[in-house]
């Protein structure tokens, strides 16, 4: 919701699968987009069905998770992209760029609102393989 956002903080409240809630930062790109969005964007949609949710389509009703998927989809047509890639894509790449960015397991364990320690061990996996990779290619042993 548009209350949950706080652009001062650079924060915001999200509501996940059950209604979990956790707190997201904005870093300085999405927070400028996010900002422009609802100062110029989200008025012009606004015609009192979105509830107060954040990101309205162009009836001014809430975004359906599928016209997500397409949004996604559209941009990597755009991108010229031929794989697969969807809005859990997008969301396992960052888990995975934090890992590798040295981000502690249970702050991305928070971030990405998983119950379970485990479930979010399986973005290790990715960094292991790249470990392994870069080992294999500079250590003079690993060659």
């Amino acid at each position: 919701r548009v209350v949950d956002v706080d652009l001062e903080e650079g924060i915001c409240l999200v509501f996940g699968k059950g209604s979990k809630e956790r707190m997201v930062p904005l870093g300085t790109p999405a927070l400028g987009a996010v900002e422009r969005y609802l100062r110029a964007v989200r008025p012009e949609l606004d015609r009192g069905q979105g509830g107060g949710i954040v990101f309205l389509n162009q009836n001014g009703r809430p975004l359906t998770r599928m016209t997500v998927w397409n949004v996604v989809r559209a941009h990597r047509d755009r991108a010229g992209l031929t794989q697969r890639i969807s809005p859990h894509t997008l969301r396992h790449s960052f888990a995975t760029h934090l890992l590798e960015g040295g981000a502690d397991l249970a702050a991305v364990q928070e971030l990405l609102g998983h119950a379970d320690i485990s479930t979010t061990q399986i973005y290790t996996h990715v960094s292991r393989v790249r470990l392994a990779r870069l080992h294999a290619e500079h250590h003079p042993r690993g060659r």
